[in-house]
């Protein structure tokens, strides 16, 4: 039994007969006309039970934008039904105005729709409809949870989308597509046009121009149909925040931009994540793969655990032996690279290209800049040291063959882009 304000007013209204009465049967019959009333109030209530529900199917949306639920409510037979309806979801859906006034006769259809802004990725669950009917009297109402299943799917919200039309433009031109075509060595032999000046001398195709009254150069596309495999470290190190965003999170952000643009370029994408075992696992087809992409990142929490690089290697020569552009996803930690990374690079580098793209964290610079006080001046000196830890790191790295893309997060998606399109353009994919 859940009881409304009027009963408080319905005891206050007993001083009238208190006053013109005054004793204490007088009270004690009036306390008990309320009771007696309220009690037939809440009898004469609907049941909340009578009120069938029916939610519509989940939806998807990126993580930081508006979606809504809706629920269906259908009223078939009894009284009037009047109340209150609380559709409650778990905190981080970011549910608002969840309560819906019910005024409903018997046959009635009615829906009520709760609008969700999500502030965690993944599976967010409703936890239960809260259905109150209240009495003809308005005193007091029946009140009942129910499990009405439904969930909505928080994606990463892939905020370096920004930078894909500038590198769409830009591989454009590298495939010779756009009016200014890029001249130079590529792969992949294109076709055969008159020189003019400006071109590389060594594309000159000499027998050709033996056969022809002017001079032929060569002109190169780049290269197409290659692998891009994407490695997503979830281990203790992406837990880290920079800027108050989690390491995982910008390195999906740049992940995403990569595999959009690649996809584009006419290469095929593999994705992989995990720790200490592999979380997800997905081969990626078409240029569509976006959707798909965030579909499997959007459940992925890091683990407080080290990486077991030994068995997500094992699981990239799983994906195909096929020469591949490998991009580690993971923080320049020296020392988890230095013990878990470094034992299986060299088997990595020899049959593959490998990337390891790192979120770096500019308040370290910062740190090193400030030295007006005692304490400025310790953090400064462990920045230093830091930096200069991550430096000797890169070194032993660059050595075995791999490139860096350090950058904070917001330049990490271009930067990685980038890299990616200088490497197809000197054809090193």
């Amino acid at each position: 039994m859940a009881l409304t304000g009027r009963v408080p007013l319905l005891l206050l209204l007993g001083i009238v007969p208190v006053v013109l009465s005054p004793s204490l049967a007088t009270m004690w019959l009036w306390v008990l006309v309320v009771i007696v009333t309220t009690g037939l109030d809440w009898w004469l209530a609907p049941r909340p039970g009578a009120l069938e529900l029916v939610r519509s199917a989940g939806v998807k949306v990126r993580l930081g934008e508006p979606a809504a639920t809706t629920l269906s409510a259908s009223y078939p037979t009894g009284r009037r039904f009047r109340g209150i309806l609380r559709d409650a979801w778990q905190p981080t859906a970011g549910a608002r105005d969840n309560r819906h006034r019910i005024a409903m006769v018997a046959g009635d259809r009615a829906r009520f729709s709760t609008p969700l802004e999500p502030v965690r990725r993944g599976d967010l669950m409703a936890v239960g409809v809260t259905v109150r009917s209240v009495g003809p009297l308005g005193l007091a109402a029946r009140q009942r949870t129910r499990e009405v299943t439904g969930s909505i799917r928080a994606l990463p919200p892939f905020g370096s989308r920004k930078h894909l039309p500038s590198r769409l433009a830009r591989l454009r031109e590298l495939d010779g597509r756009s009016a200014v075509r890029v001249r130079g060595q590529g792969t992949e032999f294109d076709s055969l046009r008159e020189y003019v000046r400006g071109d590389d001398v060594r594309s000159i195709d000499w027998r050709a121009s033996a056969r022809n009254r002017s001079v032929v150069v060569r002109t190169w596309q780049p290269e197409r149909d290659r692998r891009v495999v994407l490695v997503l470290d979830t281990s203790r190190t992406s837990a880290g925040r920079v800027a108050d965003v989690p390491r995982l999170d910008s390195a999906m952000d740049a992940a995403l931009l990569l595999a959009a643009l690649a996809s584009r370029a006419g290469d095929r994408v593999d994705f992989l994540a995990g720790d200490r075992r592999v979380r997800s696992r997905l081969r990626l087809t078409g240029t569509d793969v976006v959707g798909p992409l965030q579909d499997a990142m959007s459940g992925l929490t890091p683990i407080i655990a080290e990486a077991d690089w030994s068995v997500l290697a094992g699981a990239l020569a799983g994906l195909g032996r096929q020469r591949a552009l490998v991009v580690l996803l993971t923080p320049l930690e020296p020392s988890a690279i230095e013990e878990g990374l470094l034992p299986v690079l060299p088997t990595l580098v020899r049959h593959h290209r490998v990337v390891l793209a790192s979120v770096k964290d500019p308040a370290l610079e910062e740190m090193t800049s400030a030295r007006e006080t005692v304490d400025e001046v310790y953090g400064a000196a462990a920045a230093e040291q830091v930096l200069a830890q991550r430096r000797r790191t890169a070194g032993v790295l660059r050595a075995l063959g791999v490139d860096i893309v350090d950058a904070d997060a917001e330049r990490l998606p271009p930067a990685l882009a980038d890299h990616y399109l200088s490497l197809k353009a000197r054809g090193l994919l």
